[in-house]
């Protein structure tokens, strides 16, 4: 299955092209989330691969937790292409990616996965790296900086997109595109459109606007 990854979830924004689960390019963009081009991406993605937009069978989504405009905008490509081609549709958590990035880049052991939540809070998820997988140890939840830096002093380390600004040792990962496609290799549990949803776990709340002055 020819699959087209987006994972726009952090600075460092990646588009990758994959068929039979083995990436066969993958563009990478550092910058801010609201300079992205994720046609331009798409389109040079495609160009590297030698693929065109009718070729795309699966399109796959990093969900977060993190900028809420880059995912989004990957959730709306996603869904316009659904759309327009029909084609099917998996959101994958982009801490997933992260620990399983580490893993590939040779970690092992506990490791502490963080994603700036604002408010001076972290989204929080430990992994456990072996030599045979990545798994999930301890699922994700909002957490403070200083009980961050308490689990890393227990034991592991801790990575993500501005773990460094979380706790000083904290080691810079960022999800990728390539990995997102490499994890939805296999699964069959896609989604329609609608579906794909950011994973945040603060509710919604708003604020009712206040009655007009009378001057």
């Amino acid at each position: 299955m020819k699959i087209l990854a987006l994972e726009f979830s952090s600075a460092q924004r990646s588009v990758a092209v994959a068929g039979n689960g083995v990436p066969l390019r993958e563009v990478i963009e550092p910058g801010r989330a609201n300079t992205m081009q994720p046609c331009a991406m798409i389109t040079a993605a495609l160009a590297a691969a030698g693929r065109e937009r009718a070729d795309i069978e699966a399109v796959v989504v990093g969900l977060g937790p993190g900028s809420y405009t880059g995912i989004r905008a990957a959730i709306a490509v996603a869904q316009g292409w659904q759309l327009a081609r029909g084609v099917k549709l998996l959101g994958v958590s982009s801490v997933a990616a992260i620990a399983h990035q580490a893993h590939g880049d040779g970690w092992r052991g506990p490791v502490h996965v963080v994603v700036d939540a604002q408010r001076g809070e972290w989204y929080l998820a430990t992994w456990e790296l072996t030599d045979a997988a990545a798994r999930e140890a301890v699922p994700l939840r909002l957490a403070g900086a200083a009980e961050v830096a308490e689990r890393a002093s227990a034991g592991g380390g801790v990575i993500g997109p501005e773990a460094p600004r979380c706790v000083p040792p904290g080691r810079l990962v960022f999800p990728r595109a390539a990995t997102l496609a490499a994890l939805a290799a296999g699964r069959a549990d896609f989604v329609d459109g609608p579906q794909l949803e950011p994973i945040y776990l603060r509710a919604a709340t708003f604020l009712k606007a206040p009655a007009p002055r009378v001057l």
